[in-house]
């Protein structure tokens, strides 16, 4: 039950107000307004009963600056494929809302964070792009799922509350058959002999350049004519076909290798063979010799889909290759595939009324 006092204090009167529940302990408070008085102990009454006002209480003993370097320290070694961009995500938070209890970070606030997001540069000196944004929120919101699931401090996770911003369809860019012939001659021509390899198996299995860059021949069965990738994005093993010009090329440097070769990296780096190389600069440099703009490594996988896509693959067999749980990720390379849809319809449309001609009456 609440019990409000009225009493005199420095000629002034204050109205203090305690809440007692049994099984729990009593809080007190003060106000110069009977109404505030009253309402406040409506609201605590409330809260205790729900079982809310002492996890918020808790809230108001940590700031968001604890609970990000905690999520740092302790849960980010634990994810190490997100550690990098998450840190410099998070670093970015604790500059903006690292003062504030963690009870005052509200949608509110977060939602003034969102506008200065979109305003900002990134370390590259770019703006950031909506997708980016969306990154760093969801990096924050991470941290507030272990504030509020593992670690007690705070009763709801306040993103819950505030929405993502819109993202852009995913592009596609990719070759054009000249283009890629002479982004392939120039990576022949490249200092780095590793790059042409690597950019024809990016190419031809549509693997991502972290995938190709971390195998080891152990992952390579060139009997059976396919890889096996233990590190992916999603955590999740996949097997990827090799054949071709890709398989003539590590059936070639496999030759030149040590016989147990199965615990090496197929690209290490000259100075320590235990890490792999850094190609960057190399295939930077091949696309400026190629004269080919608008182009990052990451589109060769673009490439690879679209290719697919034009040859005939349907969208579950170019998510296998690609390694996507759904078909989301893959519909933007619908359109590409749209003369080979129209085949199958007609072929299913032939076999269906075959032998019916004529159109009837009406």
């Amino acid at each position: 039950m609440a019990s409000i006092e009225k009493r005199q204090q420095n000629n002034q009167t204050i109205y203090r107000v305690k809440v007692r529940l049994k099984g729990f302990a009593s809080q007190t408070a003060s106000f110069e307004r009977l109404g505030d008085a009253k309402k406040w102990a409506m609201e605590t009454e409330a809260s205790i009963r729900k079982g809310q006002y002492f996890k918020n209480e808790v809230a108001s003993n940590y700031t968001a600056a604890e609970a990000i370097d905690r999520f740092i320290e302790n849960v980010l070694p634990l994810k190490p494929k997100m550690a990098y961009n998450q840190r410099a995500q998070l670093k970015w938070w604790r500059r903006e809302i690292g003062q504030y209890d963690l009870i005052n970070v509200t949608p509110a606030v977060i939602s003034q964070c969102k506008d200065k997001l979109t305003k900002g540069l990134t370390p590259q000196g770019n703006i950031r792009t909506l997708s980016t944004a969306n990154r760093y929120l969801a990096a924050l919101s991470h941290v507030f799922t272990y504030c509020y699931q593992e670690w007690g401090w705070v009763n709801e996770n306040p993103f819950a509350k505030v929405s993502r911003f819109k993202e852009p369809r995913g592009r596609v860019r990719f070759l054009s058959d000249e283009e890629r012939n002479a982004l392939l001659q120039s990576c022949k021509l490249s200092q780095t002999k590793e790059l042409y390899p690597i950019v024809v198996l990016a190419l031809s299995t549509g693997a991502r350049k972290n995938e190709l860059l971390s195998l080891k021949w152990g992952n390579v069965d060139l009997e059976r004519k396919v890889i096996r990738l233990e590190e992916t994005k999603n955590d999740e093993r996949r097997k990827i076909p090799l054949r071709g010009h890709a398989l003539e090329l590590l059936t070639a440097q496999a030759a030149r290798c040590p016989i147990n070769r199965q615990d090496l990296l197929l690209f290490p780096r000259k100075r320590d063979p235990s890490k792999p190389m850094h190609i960057r600069g190399a295939f930077i440099y091949a696309l400026q010799r190629a004269k080919i703009t608008d182009f990052t490594f990451h589109d060769l996988r673009h490439c690879a889909a679209s290719y697919l896509a034009m040859n005939g693959a349907s969208l579950a067999e170019i998510a296998e290759v690609l390694g996507h749980k759904t078909l989301s990720m893959v519909k933007r390379y619908a359109h590409l595939s749209d003369a080979h849809t129209g085949k199958v319809v007609e072929a299913m449309n032939n076999k269906m009324f075959a032998g019916t001609t004529g159109i009837p009456k009406l």
